[in-house]
């Protein structure tokens, strides 16, 4: 029986537009999974790092991508994703500036870019430890529109803190704040 999942992203907005996003992409069941938070500074472990080089490779293959501020945690990544517009390119408007033999994906939405990052980590991830077709990742991700330089300059601060506020993040499933309401918690980070 095919379940019916309600959307959680804006209907009729265009996820390739360009603009800044933040997301958070949590792991399956929230598992800690990626290391661990001491004396707060998030201390990656392997597969922590590989992570973090799949999501730093994410401008190389998506020319449309620039990376902002990101953070892995033990279980979950916050990140600012910066959709550009690269449509002139080259000389021609579609004719690239130079021949690489790397990979580039043709999909420019927000969603494409998230579905090829978890993928690449999984399967990293996954041959590293001889676990294949495990999720690593659960099945979406959160994201809200950036729509203002008080709002980047707020969510890069959270961004930046969220190691040191780790005891009190909603993600981190043995806080004592785990069932806060999600417009409380998010209160003065959006405008």
């Amino acid at each position: 029986m095919e379940e019916n999942r309600r959307s959680i992203r804006l209907k009729n907005y265009d996820y390739s537009y360009p603009g800044a996003y933040f997301i958070t992409i949590c792991t399956q069941h929230r598992k800690y999974l990626f290391g661990n938070v001491i004396d707060g500074k998030m201390q990656l472990n392997k597969f922590g790092k590989i992570v973090k080089a799949e999501w730093l490779e994410t401008p190389i293959i998506r020319q449309n991508v620039e990376l902002d501020m990101f953070v892995i945690m033990p279980n979950h990544l916050h990140g600012i994703i910066v959709i550009v517009d690269d449509t002139n390119v080259g000389a021609y408007s579609n004719t690239p500036l130079q021949k690489t033999n790397t990979f580039r994906s043709p999909s420019r939405t927000l969603g494409a870019i998230i579905r090829g990052f978890k993928s690449a980590a999984t399967k990293n991830i996954n041959e590293y430890r001889w676990t294949p077709g495990i999720p690593v990742w659960q099945r979406n991700y959160y994201e809200h529109i950036i729509r203002s330089k008080g709002e980047l300059s707020r969510i890069r601060e959270y961004i930046h803190t969220n190691p040191l506020k780790w005891e009190f993040d909603r993600e981190n499933p043995v806080s004592r704040n785990f069932n806060l309401d999600h417009d409380l918690y998010w209160e003065g980070i959006y405008d």
